[in-house]
Formats: C-alpha cells, sequence, structure tokens
C-alpha cells in the first residue's frame, strides 16, 4: 500500500515516521486489519469485497499508538544501528589507510637508508683503494731511492776511486776498458796528476794542448764527452770516461793503447 491510498492522511505523519516506506505499509496493514472486525465484538469475519471502483476501505494512523511508537523506537534503532556501522567501517577504512601510509613511508626510508649505506661503502672502498694506490706508489718510490742508494757507491778522491768510479760509468755506457789499462796509460801521460797540460808538442803549437789524466784535446774531448759526467776537461772521471770513449772507437779499448794516441 502506497502512502497516497485513499483515506490517509499525509500530515498526521511526522519526520521520524517517513524513514520507511515499508515500515508505514506494515502499519497500515494493521490498522486496516482492526477497521475491518465487526463492531458486535464477534471473533469471526466474513470475507468482505473490496471495491477498486466506489467504494474506499478507510484506514486511520494513530503516532500515539503503541504499534507506532513501537514501528518509530524500532526504526531509530536500525538508524542508530546502520550510523554506528557506517563509523566503525570509516574508522577502520581509515585504519587501512594510516597503516598503508606508514607501510609505504617505512619502506621508503628504508630503501633510502640501504641506499646511503651503499654510498658510504662506495666511497669507503674508494678511499681505501686510493689510500692503498698512494702508499704503493711510496713504497715504489722509495724502493727506488734505496736501489738506486745501493747502485751509486761512493768513491774515494784519488787516483783510485776515480779510475773505479769512471769504470763504473763506462760499464753503463758499455765503454770496454780495463782499470790496469787505465791506470797504466794514466801513470804514462800524467804520472797520475789530472791538472797536467802538455804545452810542446805540435797540438799545444796548434793552441789546443793536451790536458788531464789521460792528456786529451779540447775537441776531442766535447766529441766523446759522455753524459752525466763534468764538462770539464780537467775533472780526472769526465777525462778519463771521455778518452776511454775515444780509444774504444779508434782502438778498441784503452786497453790496446800503449803509447802517445
Amino acid at each position: 500500500m502506497s502512502a497516497n491510498t485513499p483515506g490517509h492522511s499525509r500530515r498526521g505523519l511526522k519526520k521520524t515516521h517517513k524513514a520507511t516506506i515499508a515500515g508505514v505499509a506494515a502499519l497500515g496493514a494493521a490498522a486496516l486489519t482492526l477497521s475491518l472486525v465487526p463492531g458486535n465484538g464477534s471473533t469471526e469475519t466474513e470475507p468482505q469485497a473490496l471495491s477498486t471502483g466506489t467504494q474506499k476501505v478507510a484506514w486511520s494512523y494513530d503516532a500515539n499508538s503503541t504499534q507506532a511508537k513501537a514501528l518509530a523506537a524500532g526504526l531509530n534503532e536500525q538508524q542508530t544501528a546502520l550510523g554506528l556501522k557506517a563509523q566503525q567501517e570509516a574508522r577502520a577504512k581509515a585504519n587501512l589507510a594510516a597503516q598503508a601510509k606508514a607501510a609505504a613511508e617505512a619502506k621508503a626510508a628504508k630503501a633510502k637508508a640501504v641506499s646511503q649505506a651503499k654510498a658510504a661503502a662506495k666511497a669507503k672502498a674508494a678511499a681505501k683503494a686510493k689510500a692503498q694506490a698512494a702508499a704503493k706508489k711510496r713504497a715504489a718510490e722509495k724502493a727506488a731511492a734505496n736501489r738506486s742508494v745501493t747502485r751509486t757507491p761512493v768513491f774515494a778522491n784519488n787516483l783510485d776511486g776515480w779510475i773505479r768510479e769512471a769504470l763504473f760509468i763506462m760499464d753503463k755506457h758499455d765503454i770496454p776498458g780495463s782499470y790496469a789499462g787505465i791506470h797504466r796509460n794514466i801513470m804514462r801521460e800524467s804520472s797520475g796528476n789530472p791538472r797536467a797540460i802538455n804545452n810542446w808538442d805540435i797540438n799545444a803549437i796548434n793552441g789546443i794542448p793536451s790536458k788531464g789524466l789521460l792528456q786529451v784535446i779540447q775537441p776531442t774531448f766535447e766529441r766523446y764527452h759522455v753524459k752525466g759526467t763534468k764538462f770539464d776537461l780537467y775533472d780526472p772521471v769526465a777525462n778519463i770516461v771521455a778518452a776511454c770513449n775515444y780509444a774504444a772507437d779508434r782502438y778498441g779499448s784503452m786497453d790496446n793503447v800503449n803509447s802517445a794516441y
């Protein structure tokens, strides 16, 4: 039965009674049943035909009746229950959203921490590798310096030391000669005097006197000078090395020289 059933007054309904059409329909059905009961107190009723044309079934709605109040209370209880359920669902949804957000933030923080840890480990490894490379380079330089010191002995500043130092240099430049051959020629040419000079032979007459331990003229010294020795004709080591270089070129070795050369 709809709310527009003839004989029903819409002005008599309160707002709380309009909450559900099903409840109102049920209450109307109950009122209709009561109105069809005979007035003589009989408990039996005869079926009566309802006309859809000119006859109208009258029913009434009493908001103060026990049935109406019970219906209103039931509706209110249903609305309250629905409201509480909606609130609970909203809170549950909000809690799930908060948990999801917290999980996402925790995951992002963990990923950031892992990334930072990897970057720090990489930087530490690079610094360690750099330090190791620097230490290795220093060790190599130190070893090279030690080898250099070991390979460069200290020679005495006398004839013996000059010959030995000259031989040390000659060995590096593959210039042949022996201690005995050099010493023999020095004693013949200058008697071991590094400042000796010949002012009477043809070279002296030509203005280029022989000088030094092995009596070398300046043009010959300049041509056969060996790098690493002093560029000084009177320097004993430079004089010996240049003379031996010249003798090797002309005679094969200073050992093959036994007279003026």
